[in-house]
């Protein structure tokens, strides 16, 4: 692939929105029935998995059905406030989305699960740190993640 043009987006290489949905369909069907994470998860919204997958799918270069459904990113942040979520509970959650989505039929191709790989760590570390006491609100109109097939960029250093 050495034209850009051609180089599918993330969403599009996993399989789109049906993928999306059943992957995150059976991932927290799978949540619910464990002793680490499902507590966290007792009183989600019935539709959550659907919001999760139209996040992800939206941070994959698809289309913006999260945000056309009125979610932002400052929405996501704020759903993780106040939560006090732990290092455990956070290797719990990507090592089980990650089983998941082997058992899926998610590809399996190094590159493809690498980007997968870094956007549960990126994001499930940022979720960690948004559950803190005292993280402020974010701003109301941060624009969405974008994830490629690269590196996002350098180091962060906002602490």
């Amino acid at each position: 692939m050495t034209d850009s043009a051609e180089v599918p987006s993330l969403f599009e290489w996993m399989g789109g929105e049906a993928a999306l949905s059943a992957l995150f369909a059976e991932f927290y069907r799978r949540v619910a029935c464990d002793p680490l994470i499902g507590p966290v998860f007792a009183s989600m919204d019935e539709r959550h998995a659907q919001k999760v997958a139209a996040f992800v799918g939206q941070v994959f270069g698809g289309p913006a059905s999260y945000t056309d459904r009125g979610g932002s990113h400052a929405a996501m942040i704020a759903r993780h406030m106040g939560r006090l979520l732990t290092a455990g509970q956070r290797a719990r959650w990507v090592a089980l989305l990650i089983e998941t989505a082997d058992q899926q039929g998610i590809p399996e191709d190094p590159e493809f699960r690498a980007a997968l790989a870094g956007y549960l760590e990126w994001g499930s570390r940022l979720a960690v740190m948004n559950s803190a006491d005292g993280v402020p609100a974010p701003e109301a109109h941060l624009p969405m993640p974008s994830w490629n097939w690269g590196p996002p960029g350098g180091p962060w250093k906002g602490r």
